[in-house]
């Protein structure tokens, strides 16, 4: 008896205490964190897709292959511990703003154009959840039947657990664009950074699809986009950002990588901050 309890007394010795062991981890977790960039500078960010991008080279529509290629680029920064907010436009099904042209009421176009948001939403769920990326669907209309009604707190607890969260619908209201909505929710869950993905790499002078000479700016401030009527995002939207103090990249989505390396600390695209 005497020995079983001498040799269970040296098993204790040899093992750390509790409060070194506690130490262990905190110098492990905090080597992790220093040692990986993307963790060490973003906690939770929101990406903003227009809907025209998941056109690809279709005029209409949806291309799976567009879908999939995003799915997989958010996986990526997903699986770096990045909390991701995801908010989509519906331009490339229909678009509310050009819905008078055709005789169509405002407003009664807007909310076609929120349901447009939300098929996108949808099948950039099903591309994520296709790879196997926890993903829930919240809309500022409700449609339970394929997504659950916008609750802030709900939104918060989704990408604490590590899920993509994909707000639909926009604000729910006619008259606000999804750009406006993307600077809403992101205020709300308390996003650090807003990625907006396009098709070109920045903001120019100029549209550099038309002008071959349009110059690119690697760094703006608010009052800078501003003054020089930059179209980053409309005026609301803007806005809501400059006051809530949200820097906004513009970047070319479709190059494959360039999401996970501006979360890296790479200066791609255009930063625009305070």
């Amino acid at each position: 008896m005497l020995a079983e309890q001498k040799i269970s007394l040296e098993n204790k010795l040899k093992q750390p205490s509790t409060r070194y062991q506690g130490w262990l981890f905190f110098r492990f977790h905090l080597k992790s964190v220093l040692s990986n960039p993307i963790m060490a500078a973003y906690k939770r960010v929101l990406l903003k897709l227009s809907g025209e991008a998941l056109m690809g080279e279709q005029k209409f529509g949806i291309d799976t292959k567009i879908v999939m290629q995003y799915a997989s680029e958010i996986k990526s920064i997903v699986e770096q511990g990045i909390e991701v907010a995801i908010v989509i436009g519906g331009g490339n099904i229909y678009r509310g703003i050009e819905a008078s042209e055709t005789g169509i009421d405002r407003v009664q176009g807007d909310y076609m154009g929120m349901l447009a948001t939300v098929i996108n939403s949808m099948a950039l769920q099903s591309g994520l959840e296709k790879i196997n990326v926890n993903t829930r669907l919240l809309t500022a209309l409700e449609i339970r039947q394929v997504a659950e009604p916008f609750i802030k707190r709900r939104a918060v607890r989704h990408l604490e657990k590590g899920r993509v969260v994909i707000f639909g619908a926009g604000t729910g209201n006619p008259y606000f664009t999804t750009d406006t909505a993307a600077a809403l929710r992101a205020t709300e869950v308390g996003a650090d950074l807003i990625l907006k993905g396009t098709r070109v790499d920045g903001i120019y002078d100029a549209d550099p699809e038309k002008n071959p000479n349009a110059i690119k700016f690697a760094k703006l401030s608010y009052q800078e986009a501003i003054s020089k009527k930059l179209n980053v995002m409309d005026m609301t939207a803007f806005t809501l950002c400059q006051e809530n103090n949200i820097p906004i990249v513009v970047f070319n989505m479709n190059e494959k990588g360039n999401l996970k390396r501006i979360l890296g600390g790479e200066e791609l695209g255009t930063l625009v901050s305070n």
